[in-house]
């Protein structure tokens, strides 16, 4: 699978059927190696026919676009390259199970001395495929149960139903993707969905209810998500001994929103980069578009990867957000912030940094409620193991990591000017340092087992001194 064949041009003294992708890794003998690379690079050619073989129900024309840059190749290696890229392109479409290319001279009575043939061989994926895996969030594992149909209708649609149960969540969905031919990172996806979670330091549960609908599309070096969101929310008390603060706000909600996201990722790996930036910004307005909840809300992500000698990396994040009230209803708890845990400003327990409720019971500490403002920054010096057994073995999936992070989350008075607003973020600022090791579980997510030294720790902040486990995507 992924082979490139090739039949030579009779003037090109080639060895064997078979040649790789890249023009450095045709196996050529030594003494023949530089002057046949030459052949290959200036040998005229013309591509004359692509065929696609094995198409059952998928459109040809939606493939034209995905295949057409081949035709513009003007030599041999030109042409593998544009033919492994097409064969790229045609199995990101999520249609096709297998692809293979064949290039081979041109044949009958309009071939040309220099024409080639190039053919996409392909297996498409059954009508109806179902999957079982194991899906881990931050500090939290789910069960994930899936039924797809792809290629709907024959340009790439897929229909997806999903049921995941977790340690914290359960939720089931219904989807609709639909790529635009030949620029498949724009698309329009249609979702339908239930979600029911729990979140013990709040003493919550919460019930979505909800429909959606989002464009992505990509602006230069750029990529922007559009979202509209209609949810009917519930929110209740997960025990009897919830605090009056979180009683108060169970009930009935409608939120009606409008968001927008920009992201801008030049990282190699999205779970332990080894280089490259991050710059991810949020916008979400609720209320103008129907709902009994209004609220401007912004957050924003940024990240920073250096490689250092001695194969170490120099990474650092950068988080924040606030949350402003439209009108004279305050925030729900629901649309608040929450910071703490493994995964954030380590040495705290799970969201337990900020606003706290007033305990209902004198042995039942308070709920976390939630901020509306906050920061959170992080510096880590990742190196090898000391006994890692060579690269490019297991021993590659594991770091050890020197962290310090830092943060704090709070509620504004939206009065008050920014220097206020600055001021009070800066006070009793939370931090921690430590070291840990890392694993990474391919690009799906990353483990961590740290023993960290929280600092700056205020009343009724949960710490967690000593040895502390997470598990997640996203980590600060």
């Amino acid at each position: 699978m992924g082979t490139v064949h090739a039949r030579a041009l009779d003037p090109m003294p080639m060895k064997g059927p078979e040649l790789g992708v890249q023009a450095d890794d045709i196996d050529f003998p030594e003494a023949e190696t530089e002057s046949t690379q030459e052949v290959l690079e200036n040998k005229d050619v013309v591509v004359q026919r692509i065929h696609i073989d094995g198409l059952g129900r998928t459109k040809e024309d939606v493939l034209t676009y995905e295949i057409a840059d081949v035709f513009k190749a003007k030599n041999l290696i030109d042409v593998m390259k544009k033919s492994h890229m097409a064969r790229q392109r045609l199995l990101r479409m999520g249609i096709f199970r297998k692809v293979e290319v064949v290039i081979d001279t041109s044949h009958g009575p309009d071939a040309l001395p220099n024409g080639l043939d190039v053919t996409f061989e392909v297996k498409e994926l059954r009508r109806m495929t179902g999957s079982y895996n194991t899906m881990i969030g931050n500090n939290e594992g789910s069960m994930v149960l899936g039924l797809k149909l792809p290629n709907v209708f024959g340009r790439a649609e897929r229909l997806t139903f999903q049921y995941s149960y977790g340690t914290k969540e359960t939720s089931y969905g219904l989807s609709f993707f639909k790529p635009q031919p030949g620029h498949f990172e724009r698309n329009v996806a249609i979702n339908a969905y239930k979600v029911i979670g729990q979140f013990p330091w709040s003493s919550l549960r919460e019930t979505d209810r909800g429909v959606s609908a989002e464009v992505s599309f990509p602006i230069s070096w750029t990529n922007h998500t559009l979202k509209w969101e209609g949810v009917w929310r519930e929110l209740g008390c997960l025990a009897r001994t919830a605090s009056f603060a979180v009683r108060e706000e169970s009930g009935h909600s409608l939120k009606s929103s409008l968001a927008h996201a920009m992201v801008i990722d030049t990282r190699n790996s999205h779970i332990l980069p080894k280089e490259g930036a991050l710059l991810k910004i949020n916008q979400e307005l609720a209320g103008y578009t129907g709902g009994d909840v209004s609220f401007l809300k912004e957050d924003f992500e940024i990240q920073l990867n250096r490689r250092l000698p001695w194969d170490m990396i120099l990474s650092g994040s950068f988080w924040g957000g606030m949350l402003l009230p439209i009108g004279d209803k305050p925030t729900s708890i629901a649309d608040r912030f929450y910071l703490g845990g493994p995964t954030s400003v380590r040495g705290f327990s799970m969201y337990s940094i900020g606003p706290q409720s007033e305990g209902t019971y004198s042995r039942k500490p308070g709920d976390y409620l939630g901020g509306e403002a906050f920061w959170a920054g992080g510096v880590h010096l990742y190196t090898p193991l000391p006994f890692r057994p060579g690269r490019g073995g297991f021993g590659d999936l594991f770091r050890t990591h020197f962290f310090l992070n830092a943060g704090n989350l709070c509620n504004l008075n939206y009065g008050e000017g920014p220097k206020a607003h600055l001021k009070k973020l800066a006070e009793c600022m939370r931090w921690s340092y430590g070291a840990g090791l890392v694993l990474r579980l391919g690009n799906i997510a990353r483990l961590e087992l740290n023993y960290c030294i929280p600092m700056g720790v205020q009343s009724g902040d949960r710490i967690c001194d000593g040895v502390q486990f997470g598990a997640g995507i996203r980590f600060l």
